[in-house]
């Protein structure tokens, strides 16, 4: 069994396309599908349930990824072992990330890193499940690390640090009943309906509590991916949306409406696994991401 074969195997569970797989390891089709069969033929099982359509694991394959993902990671010790000498960094890196992230410039870090590790390759990819997806990822290894949201306790299994933190801003468009509103307090929005992102996102999760601790059930409707299609809804007039303030003020069409009483807080976190070694690559980019925020 070679380390080449694990690496395919991971990358098309985690993909669940032959074709996705490739193009992520940068290697023709035909050779991702030759090492998964002569990797099926050496542990005695089929790994993938497959045709024309979809790719799925079987009971075999799923048995077998937490350890070939522990086997990867065992590897990427070694050889980071070795790079120490030379101080060169190699290797990969998948970061988990969201669509806002409040005075941390992405971009920007990404940017510097690359300049001073140009042999690194960086993956970032977005949840569909937000912050939830992310969790999940850091334990299982789908990522290395992520920038999430925590508005309760981190569960177990990870190290989490806040980065930043913001409020959380009504918002309406300026037809809406509370478009003249002085101000407002949680009780008073029990019959407004608002838009919002799915179950799992840190923005929605703040507001959800902050509702549930009052013993209301907040109406949300329509459910979104993205902020731009939430204020195009807003302007419509008939919903409202809490947004962090960054992005609220990024809309100047848009009506902030002050919430009295205590303030909805929502963080960005840098978060990883508690009990995987974490590769040099990924601890050198999770120290570029501490210093976006420190100066």
């Amino acid at each position: 069994m070679e380390l080449r074969q694990l690496e395919y195997f991971v990358a098309v569970a985690e993909e669940l396309s032959f074709t996705k797989a490739s193009r992520r390891l940068r290697v023709v089709q035909s050779g991702v599908s030759t090492a998964i069969r002569a990797l099926e033929r050496e542990v005695g099982a089929a790994l993938f349930d497959r045709d024309s359509r979809h790719v799925a694991l079987t009971d075999a394959g799923s048995a077998m990824l937490p350890s070939a993902r522990a086997t990867l990671a065992a590897a990427r010790a070694a050889s980071d072992a070795v790079q120490q000498q030379s101080g060169e960094l190699h290797g990969s890196v998948v970061m988990g990330s969201m669509l806002s992230t409040s005075g941390i410039d992405v971009a920007g870090v990404l940017g510097r890193f690359h300049r001073a590790n140009p042999a690194v390759r960086v993956r970032v990819l977005y949840s569909p499940s937000g912050s939830r997806g992310h969790v999940h990822a850091l334990l299982d290894g789908t990522i290395d690390v992520a920038l999430a949201s925590f508005p309760r306790r981190p569960p177990a299994g990870l190290t989490v640090e806040v980065l930043t933190e913001e409020r959380l801003r009504l918002v309406c468009g300026p037809g809406h009943p509370l478009a003249g509103a002085t101000g407002v307090r949680l009780d008073d929005l029990a019959e407004v309906i608002f838009v919002d992102f799915p179950e799992g996102w840190g923005t929605r999760d703040v507001a959800d509590i902050a509702f549930d601790r009052l013993g209301y059930h907040r109406s949300v409707p329509l459910e979104i991916p993205d902020y731009a299609t939430s204020a195009a809804l807003i302007r419509q007039g008939h919903v409202a949306a809490f947004l962090p303030g960054t992005v609220a003020a990024s809309f100047t069409d848009l009506v902030v409406v002050p919430v009295l009483g205590e303030p909805l807080s929502w963080n960005v976190s840098l978060a990883g696994s508690a009990s995987r070694p974490l590769s040099r690559p990924a601890l050198a980019l999770m120290a570029e991401l501490r210093r976006s925020v420190r100066g």
